[in-house]
């Protein structure tokens, strides 16, 4: 018998003894998930779900948290200053072996879920695990409101805007910039139109990545403005 199961956004063939990785399941080496998101069950008696398999489930072993293979993303800027970014991302696995199908009972087995996500598997208050979707958007619904209790009990002091400093420039001169976008350059220490002026094409695409300015300061000729406004 095989199984064709959905998670993490996936389809996948399996048979009993199968080893894959899929996309990271909340459970820890060792423990037993179950994938009830069960397409299709092939065999002497193939079901097709609707869009899923009633009471059909898929078992296996958490064998370990992995990561797959490096994909590297480059992103090159052509302007008058030009800028480029090179960044590396592994994505999160979770290498299984598949132990059991069912293709009936999945509901009463009492196998915890495998349910996706870098965070935690969902619990009910007397430690059973969601079996089905329905039972863990209720569990999530009824944490997250726990949250928002214990957050709305201890108010959070709300953050002092950063002020300018004596001496500073007013940088709403520069076109484009209002009150919001003048608070980031406070932020990051940028008080006169002379540091704005002396920025490198280095400074410039360290900024436009960390204050997502998207092009600005090239598109609105800031530097050119800040050296005319740094004479006067």
């Amino acid at each position: 018998m095989f199984a064709v199961l959905k998670t993490g956004g996936k389809q996948y063939k399996v048979q009993s003894g199968d080893i894959l990785r899929v996309e990271k399941l909340a459970a820890e080496a060792g423990e037993k998930v179950q994938f009830n998101e069960i397409l299709m069950l092939g065999g002497d008696s193939p079901k097709v779900g609707v869009p899923f398999v009633k009471d059909a489930g898929v078992q296996a072993e958490v064998i370990d948290q992995i990561k797959g293979e490096k994909v590297i993303n480059f992103v090159k800027r052509r302007r008058k200053h030009s800028s480029k970014r090179t960044k590396g991302h592994r994505q999160k696995l979770t290498l299984i072996k598949v132990t059991d199908i069912l293709a009936t009972g999945a509901d009463k087995s009492g196998v915890k879920a495998a349910v996706g996500g870098a965070g935690f598997a969902v619990a009910a208050s007397d430690g059973r695990y969601a079996k089905n979707k329905g039972e863990q958007a209720e569990m999530a619904k009824r944490v997250s409101e726990g949250e928002a209790k214990e957050k709305s009990a201890k108010p959070a002091k709300a953050k002092a805007a950063p002020k300018a400093a004596a001496g500073a420039d007013d940088l709403k001169q520069l076109s484009g910039v209002g009150p919001a976008l003048e608070k980031k350059l406070l932020a990051e220490g940028i008080t006169t139109f002379a540091q704005i002026a002396a920025w490198t094409d280095a400074d410039v695409a360290d900024m436009d990545e960390k204050l997502s300015f998207k092009g600005r300061i090239e598109r609105e000729g800031w530097i050119a403005q800040a050296k005319e406004l740094s004479k006067s």
